[in-house]
């Protein structure tokens, strides 16, 4: 483990002294919070406007804006998870660093952990603060608020996130380019994206299938407050096969290396 975590050390080092993460973060949270506050006004409006016309108080307001709130999150993730990966391996091999570390006493599988959890972690960094807008509603809202599906909300984006990340870790191994990886990585995630509305209502075999490999498609049942034993089989597996994947990738350079 010690091995695991002087990679994981460096590379939040390294996530910290460059631009990009701060740029990251920072764009995720302004959009995230500036959303969040129009979702509320237009479901108090909403809520209004039914009591108003004698509907009587039927809507649950921070119900409401907690699902849309974490629909926002997994769109914001699906454009910002490739530039969190971009130069998690594509820089290393453009600077020559990675034959180094090919070369130093650590397994390919300590590198690929490492840097994977290091990326994990700005990704919790990054999702953390937007639990104070959630207390912002609870402090203005009625009291009783889901929180079973604000609890499984966050578990659902930790896991998409979790994937998306393992998808654009094994695409940088791939390039020496952070401009293909990254434009590579979202190409990848967007089409594992649109599959669950491009066979959205098929009956059929395939449709079946595609409809299981998206990513998006599992995602909407947490939600709705709902941990479906098969999303979370999808979820666990996802990140375990692109990890694999990337140990391979990153194999297959210290023997091209030989």
């Amino acid at each position: 483990m010690r091995s695991v975590y002087a990679i994981y050390r460096k590379e939040m080092g390294h996530y910290f002294v460059s631009p990009v993460a701060y740029v990251v973060v920072a764009v995720f949270l302004i959009v995230a919070g500036f959303f969040f506050r129009l979702y509320m006004g237009l479901a108090n409006d909403q809520a209004m406007e039914m009591a108003m016309q004698g509907m009587g108080s039927g809507m649950d307001v921070p119900a409401e804006v907690l699902r849309a709130f974490f629909g926002l999150i997994s769109t914001l993730i699906l454009f910002l998870a490739p530039m969190l990966t971009m130069g998690v391996y594509a820089e290393e091999r453009r600077r020559g660093t990675m034959e180094l570390l090919m070369t130093s006493p650590i397994t390919e599988f300590q590198i690929v952990l490492g840097k994977f959890l290091a990326t994990l972690t700005l990704f919790v960094i990054m999702l953390f603060p937007t639990a104070l807008y959630v207390a912002y509603m609870c402090f203005h809202t009625d009291p009783k608020m889901q929180w079973a599906l604000v609890l499984t909300g966050y578990l659902g984006a930790l896991l998409l996130g979790a994937s998306l990340l393992a998808i654009g870790s094994f695409i940088s191994s791939l390039t020496e380019s952070q401009l293909i990886a990254v434009v590579l990585s979202f190409g990848a995630i967007l089409i594992l994206w649109v599959l669950d509305f491009v066979v959205r209502g098929s009956d059929s075999v395939a449709g079946t299938v595609l409809q299981y490999i998206s990513v998006i498609h599992h995602y909407d049942d947490f939600t709705r407050g709902v941990i479906d034993t098969s999303s979370l089989i999808y979820y666990v597996s996802v990140p375990i096969l692109f990890l694999f994947l990337t140990v391979r990738s990153i194999d297959s350079i210290r023997w091209r290396r030989a």
